[in-house]
């Protein structure tokens, strides 16, 4: 059989993505730098994508022009390497209309250790890393070839404060929140959710929604909340990249405002 035909036929039977060592083991006779040269020619031709180290997905003809968006091959990616992990951050966002701009990256949270992997290859996907995923707080989402694992409303909340590096800081978060926010009801949080971030994560996000969103009832549950989980709170900075001693406080968050959050305008 032609690599051509082998291809096929796996589309056809809905096995859209495959490792190298599938095609090692069905092309037996054939050494493996000539394997990778006509993989290679694939590639190039737009016909497969290299998605990760060893890792390729079939493109359909409707994207061979922009390239396969991450959703479509997500995951099966994430089986092939045995990881759990969920859609997160501004891709989830997506995921709850609350993106404002479509990101250009796919946000990936899975656990350690880390996938070791070559931007060159796949520059879309950014991932992120947890001792343990928060299962209870994913949801599922169909897409054109599987289905998709992502945070819920509150848990992608608590990601984009605490991983803001990844998304362009705390300003791009409050624009997020501003959409997110509708679909969010913190009651109950501290009864689990909560232990899969951090109090000073908790503190920011109550700030924000308080002082710079004006979303007075979400705040006031969330520090109710947050005095069940934790009575006494410690000071935290707002922004962590800019610690500087000389910073308004904010009595109730318990926070140094070392930081200006000016969200966009939606």
């Amino acid at each position: 059989m032609r690599m051509a035909e082998w291809i096929k036929q796996r589309e056809m039977r809905g096995a859209i993505c495959f490792s190298f060592s599938d095609i090692k083991s069905d092309f037996p006779e054939q050494p493996e730098q000539i394997l990778l040269n006509t993989l290679s020619r694939y590639v190039r031709a737009k016909r497969l994508e290299l998605v990760a180290k060893s890792f390729y997905c079939i493109v359909p003809p409707h994207y061979m022009l922009h390239g396969v968006p991450p959703s479509y091959y997500v995951n099966q990616l994430m089986s092939s390497l045995n990881k759990p992990y969920y859609v997160s951050l501004l891709s989830a966002g997506v995921f709850w209309g609350a993106a404002h701009q479509r990101p250009q990256l796919f946000f990936i949270t899975t656990t350690a250790p880390r996938y070791t992997r070559s931007k060159k290859r796949n520059p879309v996907l950014l991932w992120c890393y947890r001792k343990e995923i928060p299962t209870k707080f994913l949801l599922e989402k169909n897409t054109e070839t599987s289905v998709v694992k992502y945070s819920n409303a509150e848990l992608t909340a608590l990601d984009i404060v605490q991983f803001d590096q990844h998304i362009g800081g705390l300003s791009r978060a409050a624009t997020v929140l501003l959409e997110l926010v509708e679909n969010t009801n913190f009651k109950g949080a501290h009864q689990e959710l909560f232990s899969f971030t951090t109090v000073a994560t908790i503190q920011r996000l109550g700030y924000i929604l308080d002082e710079i969103l004006n979303e007075k009832k979400q705040a006031a549950v969330l520090y109710s909340e947050l005095k069940l989980y934790q009575s006494a709170l410690k000071y935290c900075y707002l922004s962590t990249r800019n610690r500087k001693k000389q910073s308004v406080r904010n009595e109730k968050w318990k926070i140094f405002v070392n930081a200006i959050i000016e969200p966009d305008n939606i």
